[in-house]
């Protein structure tokens, strides 16, 4: 067996992959980068309005607004694999564009300086993780599966906390979401990473699985950014 041309084969296809995973990585990272800009915009221009918060937070459109993206993402979003390549895209922009009406809220809540400053905050750790997520050898399987029944109990907490009006519980809710999507944020980015490789070669495919990752990346980081508003943001 001549193992100089198998080595310099195995190299090949390692180089291969690798090129392919960073081009892949990147798509994932740019599908995020605009649903976070369609996102912050709508808030934005929605925001500026009194006319449109008028419409949209004191009428029926309430619920239109606060369950919609709720909708879409346990009913539509897991469906993107079987939609076409456009469509796909569009349902991931028009869930941006729905978040953006749905936090709308923290441009009235909270000063500009203190949303700015919390979404830094917010980018660079979830940029520390994500590079963490995607460097590590260490499997974070067993540590998403935690996250995940954490942030089921989070969302417990939450609701029981409507009711209840507690500053302690949603304090602690707070710090236990900060903490949850952090983890999330590593493990959905070694999790992207490593389903590249079942589908790698496969077309419109790989591209409809490089948007549902950037949903799952876009979601870790909207969360993480509300967390941290409601801990550190300053209220008007």
């Amino acid at each position: 067996m001549d193992y100089t041309k198998q080595t310099v084969g195995q190299s090949a296809t390692y180089a291969s992959y690798d090129q392919g995973l960073r081009s892949y990585m990147l798509s994932v990272y740019n599908y995020m980068a605009s649903g976070l800009a369609i996102t912050g915009l709508v808030a934005l221009i929605v925001a500026s309005s009194p006319a449109l918060l008028t419409m949209l937070f004191t009428t029926p459109l309430q619920w239109l607004v606060a369950f919609a993206p709720l909708i879409m993402i346990f009913f539509v979003m897991p469906n993107l694999a079987n939609y076409s390549l456009q469509k796909a895209q569009a349902m991931f922009w028009i869930f941006a564009g729905l978040m953006g009406l749905s936090i709308s809220w923290i441009f009235i809540a909270y000063t500009e300086m203190s949303i700015a400053r919390v979404f830094f905050i917010s980018a660079s750790v979830f940029g520390a993780m994500s590079l963490y997520g995607y460097t590590t050898k260490k499997d974070l399987t067993s540590m998403g599966s935690f996250m995940i029944m954490g942030l089921i109990g989070v969302i417990i907490a939450s609701l029981v906390n409507i009711f209840l009006q507690s500053p302690a519980i949603y304090f602690i809710t707070s710090i236990l979401g900060v903490l949850i999507f952090i983890g999330l944020t590593a493990y959905d980015t070694q999790r992207i990473k490593n389903v590249y490789y079942q589908v790698a070669g496969t077309g419109d495919l790989a591209t409809k699985v490089a948007i549902y990752g950037a949903l799952s990346l876009y979601m870790d980081f909207i969360n993480l950014f509300i967390q941290l508003l409601q801990l550190f943001g300053e209220r008007k």
